[in-house]
């Protein structure tokens, strides 16, 4: 199977390619154009990624993965998903992290911080965007995105089911489930124990 997906840094990418080995090691990767670099509208760049990983790369699958940064993070994904190509909508994954993709690493802080090294304090910040990278080594010229998607690949079960209980990973995570049943990929069941949080 060939993933399409289009995100926003390398810490986004490290991320999914985390949760492709963990479930669907089999799946091939393609990266999309980045978002916001091609200076296109929204709704005409979305389209023109989709487009390109769907008809020229011959992707199954296309995900997003984004940061809703100060916004609230449902309102930023519904007016971004409101901007896909509706012949395309049920091929897509649209993921949308409140405020940034660090917040659903730490969002087990114990975990980070039994893997850095760090303090538990360190990952509880409202937004530990700053205190991951820092953690992690992550500089300009070295992204440590190997590093990442082994944390995310190998995180426990039960770290998953506390991701799981921010409601913005939740959301992400029940797409990939139903995406996943479809093409056959084994994803791990979180949607019975795991009760959403924030």
């Amino acid at each position: 199977m060939k993933i399409g997906y289009a995100v926003q840094g390398s810490t986004d990418r490290a991320f999914l390619r985390g949760l492709r080995d963990r479930w669907c090691s089999g799946a091939e990767l393609v990266e999309g154009a980045f978002r916001g670099s091609t200076g296109l509208s929204l709704r005409r760049e979305l389209a023109k990624i989709c487009d390109d990983l769907f008809k020229h790369k011959g992707c199954e699958v296309i995900v997003f993965l984004s940061d809703a940064d100060t916004g609230e993070w449902r309102d930023v994904q519904r007016n971004e998903v409101a901007k896909l190509p509706d012949r395309i909508r049920a091929f897509v994954v649209y993921g949308m992290a409140d405020r940034n993709i660090e917040c659903w690493l730490c969002g087990d802080p114990q975990y980070i911080a039994s893997k850095t090294g760090r303090a538990v304090a360190a990952f509880r910040a409202e937004n530990p965007k700053g205190a991951f990278e820092s953690a992690m080594g992550i500089t300009r010229d070295d992204k440590k995105e190997d590093e990442i998607a082994s944390l995310v690949s190998e995180a426990p079960p039960a770290v998953l089911k506390t991701w799981y209980g921010q409601r913005s990973f939740k959301d992400f995570f029940d797409q990939l489930w139903a995406v996943g049943r479809q093409r056959g990929c084994e994803i791990e069941n979180l949607r019975e124990t795991a009760t959403p949080q924030s």
